[in-house]
């Protein structure tokens, strides 16, 4: 096996890229999620420098308003590497599987986790059905991620850049599908992964920005949510305080996070954070210490652990993180006698929201995750 190696090639992506292409010599084909954007043009690249047959697919999920750009740009980088580039229309699945379950849970008076969930039951199963509908064994993308295999179980592993580790939106994927991926972006850093793009050529794709926010809804969610719902779904309602006193009026109570602090249309001279949110009575509760947010445990549904064994043991020193960066705290877990998961804080946190994600980690190593359904 011949690999092309360019300069500036870190040791570590070939170590990583080579077990690979040495253990699949007569079926080194595989099919790459790839968005026009930089990280997924990079990673084609790099994996068909590393001998493989590339494929390319171009997921349709959402087009504002009809742009259609990135498909050009998916198409003309496949041109210039000479591979092939498949236009997958699912933008019907997405609507009914995705969108709708974003607006329906901010009705719900829950904080939606898009991301997670299009990456976990959408974008990598749908690699994985057309991977084998034209017989292609491998799947990748150009996610700052690695993987691992620990015992006979493989993990995802944290990208080694810590501002672009995308695990934390992972954490629900299957054996079958992980043990097929390939992740040519895991040991590198953004800025190196645009000096290769510029390096080899592609200099539109080495300027391209990221893109920032969920897809479908790049800016204030609360626009979307007024255009996209129904008359009546949202109108305005009371706003209290912890002793239910009346503050004033909210314009609806989707428009409102747990833990929100600015634009809480209330003025005193001290600050006010959302403690409550009662869709049942359109009511939205304040409170003015953080510390009222606190809690010290929390139950999660919809769970995957690909080790549970690991998780429940009492000894593990686990990590659990609620955001994509930033907390990440001591816990314990236990499953409930409702097939809940249990999880046991250390120390206290505050702006725990039902339908947020929350990850385990030991270390680097994602152990799995799951969806916060109640707190306590």
């Amino acid at each position: 096996i011949r690999f092309k190696v360019n300069k500036g090639w870190s040791t570590a992506v070939l170590l990583f890229l080579c077990p690979y292409v040495m253990k699949e010599e007569k079926s080194k084909r595989v099919l790459l999620g790839m968005s026009g954007g930089t990280d997924s043009s990079v990673a084609a690249i790099l994996l068909q420098d590393a001998g493989y047959e590339v494929t390319g697919v171009t997921f349709r999920f959402y087009e504002k308003e009809g742009d259609t750009a990135y498909l050009d740009d998916a198409r003309t980088l496949c041109s210039r590497l000479h591979i092939p580039h498949i236009a997958y229309d699912v933008r019907d699945r997405f609507r009914k599987r995705i969108i709708t379950y974003f607006i329906g849970e901010y009705l719900k008076g829950r904080t939606p986790v898009p991301c997670t969930l299009c990456n976990n039951q959408l974008k990598w199963p749908l690699l994985q059905q057309l991977a084998d509908e034209h017989g292609i064994p491998f799947i990748a993308s150009g996610h700052y991620v690695r993987k691992r295999l620990i015992g006979e179980r493989w993990h995802i592993i944290q990208g080694a850049d810590p501002d672009k580790d995308q695990s934390f939106f992972l954490w629900g994927l299957p054996q079958d599908i992980i043990a097929r991926m390939l992740l040519p972006l895991g040991e590198l850093t953004k800025t190196r992964v645009r000096e290769i793009a510029s390096e080899r050529g592609f200099q539109k794709v080495a300027s391209k920005r990221d893109s920032l926010g969920v897809c479908f809804c790049p800016g204030d969610y609360r626009t979307y949510l007024r255009k996209h719902t129904q008359t009546g779904d949202i109108v305005p309602g009371p706003i209290f305080d912890e002793q239910r006193n009346y503050m004033g009026m909210h314009e609806g109570y989707p428009f409102y996070t747990i833990g929100q602090r600015r634009g809480l249309g209330i003025y005193l001279n001290k600050a006010l954070f959302v403690k409550e949110i009662i869709p049942e009575e359109n009511a939205v509760i304040l409170a003015d210490n953080l510390r009222s947010l606190e809690h010290t445990a929390f139950y999660l549904s919809h769970w995957h652990l690909p080790h549970p064994e690991a998780v429940f043991d009492p000894q593990a020193e686990l990590i659990v993180k609620i955001r994509y960066r930033k907390q990440a705290n001591r816990c314990s877990v236990s499953l409930a006698s409702d097939n809940r998961l249990y999880v046991h804080l250390h120390e206290p946190l505050a702006s725990i929201a039902c339908g947020q994600a929350a990850v385990f980690y030991r270390k680097e190593v994602v152990l799995g995750g799951g969806i916060i359904d109640s707190t306590e």
